[in-house]
């Protein structure tokens, strides 16, 4: 009998900024009992929730439980800057020569999660979580002018829009003149990360399709007579089929061992500002601003606040600590000061840290990993869109449907081994700290 015991399960820290500014949520709901299903969908992020609601499409009569470790929107989906970015964008690159094929494919697959994205705020009411304003780009210096050049030159050859902007016109928009020039790009979204993700689970719930639990960790995962027992501590899913929508904790099932990298990256929010702060600040209510450095400061307004998000980390464990938020707290009130001195002491009310899986090779980890097991893992960073998209495709190759996007990441090589540790770690730490180095004090 084959049998998958997790190591360790998810435990972040407090919660992000985006859950907290949320009404609180009702008690949850935990398993505590045997259930069975068709379907087990482990994760509640961008990926299993995806995937969940896309079972209740293709297969309307089935039924689906979704475990989550923690409260919906606690975990990785709710400690994003909120980019559902359709243009793929490596900024560090300095030749995007062999790029086009792979991004064209890149753009494709970001789209249909954008456009289901937008179908499922229509349909379970979710406007004020998801605005479809496009991103802006950020040039501090001369050369990340240089960056942002060669990014738009690639667009022009796929043929895709986007808008030069002056010093003056990125001030206009987010009212600081730290900016030296910039670009807008039309077809991203961006969300309040926390509130989509709960609305979309509430959706589900009210739907009556789905059972959703949540603090309940899946410990073991046992294959019982042509069906799953899917463990958590206080109780058990019989289930035919399972969709693996963890992430990087799909290694401490056993799954791609040594083939996934865990990441952190790390982000602040400021307190509410008052009306007299947000005139004194000007600029829109709402706006997303990526550096033209990969390294450099990912900005957004959220109305009346404002997030900032810099700094990595590698964490083989798939833990940080308040010892590395509040380090790098510090780093985000630097930056904020440095675009806004017009709101100089303004706090930053929340803190936290959030996981990102990677691969070596910058691919995917998907497909049928065991009989009717299914993965939607490992996004490679810009998990909205890549975590949406993948979900939806795990979903579509369990019950045998015709998605061009499952033949998209069936093409994909697998994930490359990690390098063997202490080497893995020493590399890791060793490109993190030179890339934020050579951002220097402008970041």
């Amino acid at each position: 009998m084959t049998t998958y015991t997790a190591t360790k399960t998810p435990a972040d820290l407090t919660a992000s900024g985006w859950y907290q500014i949320l009404p609180p949520p009702p008690p949850p709901m935990r398993l505590a009992q045997s259930v069975t299903a068709d379907w087990a969908v482990i994760g509640a992020g961008f990926a299993g929730l995806t995937a969940a609601k896309r079972l209740t499409e293709r297969r309307p009569q089935d039924k689906v439980v979704v475990l989550d470790a923690q409260r919906i929107a606690w975990g990785a989906a709710g400690r994003n800057s909120g980019f559902m970015v359709d243009l793929p964008h490596d900024l560090a690159s300095d030749s995007y020569a062999s790029a086009r094929e792979a991004d064209i494919k890149q753009i494709r697959m970001n789209r249909v999660a954008i456009d289901y994205a937008a179908r499922t705020v229509e349909q379970f009411g979710l406007h004020e979580h998801f605005s479809q304003c496009g991103k802006y780009h950020g040039a501090v210096d001369a050369r990340d002018l240089q960056r942002l050049s060669g990014f738009c030159r690639h667009l022009d050859t796929l043929n895709e829009p986007w808008s030069g902007l002056d010093r003056r016109q990125m001030t206009e928009i987010t009212g600081t003149d730290f900016y030296v020039g910039g670009m807008h790009a039309p077809g991203a979204a961006i969300i309040q990360p926390s509130g989509y993700i709960r609305g979309l689970a509430d959706g589900l719930r009210h739907q009556r399709r789905v059972a959703i639990y949540e603090n309940s960790p899946v410990v073991k995962i046992a294959s019982n007579g042509g069906a799953y027992d899917v463990h958590t501590p206080a109780g058990k899913v019989c289930a035919a089929a399972i969709i693996l929508a963890v992430n990087g904790h799909a290694e401490a099932f056993g799954f791609y061992r040594k083939r996934l990298l865990h990441v952190f990256t790390y982000a602040s929010m400021t307190r509410a500002l008052d009306d007299a702060e947000q005139r004194k600040l000007g600029g829109l209510p709402e706006w997303g601003l990526i550096p033209a450095n990969p390294f450099g400061s990912t900005v957004r307004r959220y109305r009346d606040r404002i997030v900032v998000r810099n700094s990595f980390t590698y964490n083989p464990t798939m833990r940080t600590g308040e010892r590395q938020v509040r380090r790098f707290g510090r780093r985000h009130e630097a930056a904020f000061e440095q675009r806004f001195p017009m709101l100089k002491g303004i706090p930053m009310q929340y803190r936290w840290g959030g996981a990102v899986c990677l691969s070596l090779n910058s691919v995917p980890a998907f497909g049928e990993v065991d009989e009717r097991i299914y993965s939607a893992v490992c996004q490679n960073g810009l998990g909205v869109a890549k975590g949406s998209y993948a979900g939806l495709a795990a979903a579509d190759l369990a019950v045998g449907e015709n998605n061009p996007i499952v033949a998209d990441l069936a093409a994909f090589d697998p994930p490359q081994k990690r390098y063997p540790e202490p080497f893995m770690s020493a590399a890791a730490n060793a490109v993190i700290w030179w890339r934020q180095r050579k951002v220097g004090g402008r970041f």
